[in-house]
């Protein structure tokens, strides 16, 4: 009778030590048994999810089985917190370790884990569930990455309309001193008033580059795009820079693949792109150690379907506090004078143009990577198709012009130098003036700006069309901003030749003798 009560209990625990049994074969958690400690680890039980998630064969021994050994963490540091902590707190619950496989890759593993340490040894007993959560981690990134994406489009976005006004407002005074400086150069001078005039001159178009920057980042510009081999525009690009890599000591190592498909990209934004990394690796690897190397690729992402084009150099690497600022307007790690800070913004503009997209891989030190994806899915978009050139003819003297402009000092200066070839010149300072000279006297051409007060070019054109279509034909817009959506669909759709601001006075005549032959 006395024995019964053990036979009770030892049936009771049968049932429960199998059902344990198979809840740990069955569960879809790495279960680990055994021991850690810093200089290895020993391992009692590991369940066939475990085995699974670390690619052994289910016929591996479990003893074989040591995903906490030194060798498993892809840092060493990362296992001493990680033993530390246990030490501290005895048990951690979603511990996040990045571990290797048993084929040497990685993946991120999740721990939720008990430890028991033993007094007066540094062998601590471990009992933890495991989860891999590597595809997790991968949606996690790429989250991060386009919410990054979005954040800089929004921010280039919400800067585009204020530059676009600022840059057309700056137009306008240096189409004025271009004009003027170009207008004083014609007359004899002595040699210190024409090195001025030069320096004027020199000055002021280097601002209407800078100007024509902040516009192609800030909105959609005009381009002209077709089937592209992008190795080919790579190794006309490399051959710009080859003469002052050579004597800077730069040696480049082409990785370009053979077979790309085609991008439909403007090959002139993108040879503007590559040079600009290009320049910018070169300048890093001269200042930290006077000499590099520059490792330019390509391949297919048949998966992202895209070409890819890597810029990699040997410099000192971009500062991870630099990284996320690195497209931003006006941000730049050049000394004053040497830099714009707009480079890699209109760099990032023109690709998300082309709906590509650009990003920076780079630790401190180890140099860095510029990636370049364009698509090569075919887009419905066909380049456009190029003004048949005529050869310019000399305008018979007399000519009656009218030039439209609401900026007073510019339309002097385009109206005298109209005036010294020979055209007869009136003036208006807006639409409406305009319209009512129109209306008193017969014109031969009307050159007139875009952007103005009470009555705009686009309102002046329209009525000059319904009264008068053969006059209509001779019209000449001039612009500071040509890159709103609207302003190109009137260009496009009224077929008038057009000048942006600032622009030559020998471009000016030589468009005004085109319309007029």
């Amino acid at each position: 009778m006395s024995s019964s009560p053990p036979n009770r209990l030892g049936a009771a625990r049968a049932p429960r030590a199998e059902a344990f049994a198979r809840l740990f074969e069955a569960v879809h958690e790495g279960v680990y048994i055994g021991t850690i400690a810093p200089g290895g680890s020993l391992t009692f039980a590991a369940n066939p999810h475990l085995k699974l998630m670390f690619g052994y064969g289910v016929e591996t021994p479990q003893e074989d089985v040591r995903p906490f050994d030194t060798d498993r963490f892809l840092d060493a540091q990362a296992r001493l917190a990680f033993i530390a902590r246990l030490t501290r707190d005895g048990a951690v619950t979603d511990y996040l370790l990045r571990l290797r496989r048993a084929d040497g890759s990685a993946m991120w593993v999740e721990v939720t884990a008990h430890a028991d340490r033993s007094r007066g040894s540094r062998e601590m007993r471990l009992e933890a569930l495991m989860r891999d959560v590597s595809e997790r981690r991968k949606l996690e990134d790429q989250a991060r990455d386009l919410y990054h994406q979005l954040l800089q489009a929004e921010k280039l976005a919400a800067l585009g309309q204020t530059i676009s006004g600022v840059a057309h407002e700056l137009n306008n005074p240096l189409a004025t001193i271009l004009t003027w400086a170009e207008r004083l150069s014609q007359l004899p001078l002595d040699d210190s008033v024409r090195r001025g005039l030069q320096t004027i001159f020199s000055e002021s178009e280097r601002a209407a580059r800078i100007v024509r920057n902040l516009l192609t980042f800030a909105r959609k510009r005009h381009t002209t795009r077709a089937m592209i081999d992008l190795n080919q525009v790579v190794r006309e690009t490399l051959a710009l820079r080859a003469y002052e890599q050579r004597v800077t000591n730069i040696m480049i190592i082409e990785a370009l693949a053979s077979g790309l498909p085609q991008v439909f990209a403007d090959p002139h934004q993108i040879q503007q792109v590559l040079l600009n990394l290009i320049i910018n690796a070169e300048q890093a690897m001269l200042s930290a150690h006077g000499r590099g190397t520059l490792i330019v690729r390509t391949w297919h992402d048949v998966e992202r379907e895209s070409v890819v084009l890597e810029v990699n150099d040997d410099g000192p690497g971009v500062p991870e506090d630099v990284q996320p600022k690195i497209f931003d307007p006006f941000f730049t790690t050049k000394d004053v004078g040497k830099g714009t800070g707009l480079g890699l913004t209109v760099a990032y503009a023109i690709l998300q143009e082309h709906g590509g997209r650009i990003s920076l891989r780079s630790k401190p030190g180890t140099g860095a990577s510029f990636f370049v994806e364009l698509p090569t899915r075919a887009g419905n978009l066909k380049p456009a198709p190029a003004p048949p050139s005529k050869p310019a003819m000399p305008v018979g003297v007399g000519a009656q012009v009218l030039v439209v402009e609401d900026e007073a000092a510019l339309a002097a200066a385009v109206a005298d130098a109209l005036t010294d070839a020979g055209f007869r010149v009136d003036r208006a300072g807006d639409g409406e003036e305009g319209l009512k000279l129109l209306g008193e006297k017969a014109y031969d051409l009307v050159i007139c700006d875009l952007k103005m007060p009470r009555l705009d070019g686009t309102a002046l054109y329209r009525a000059i069309a319904a009264t008068a279509p053969s006059l209509a034909r001779r019209v000449i817009f001039v612009t500071g901003d040509v890159v709103g959506t609207d302003a190109e669909r009137f260009l496009e759709e009224s077929g008038c030749r057009w000048l942006p601001k600032p622009f030559r006075l020998a471009d000016l005549l030589r468009v005004a003798r085109e319309v007029l032959a």
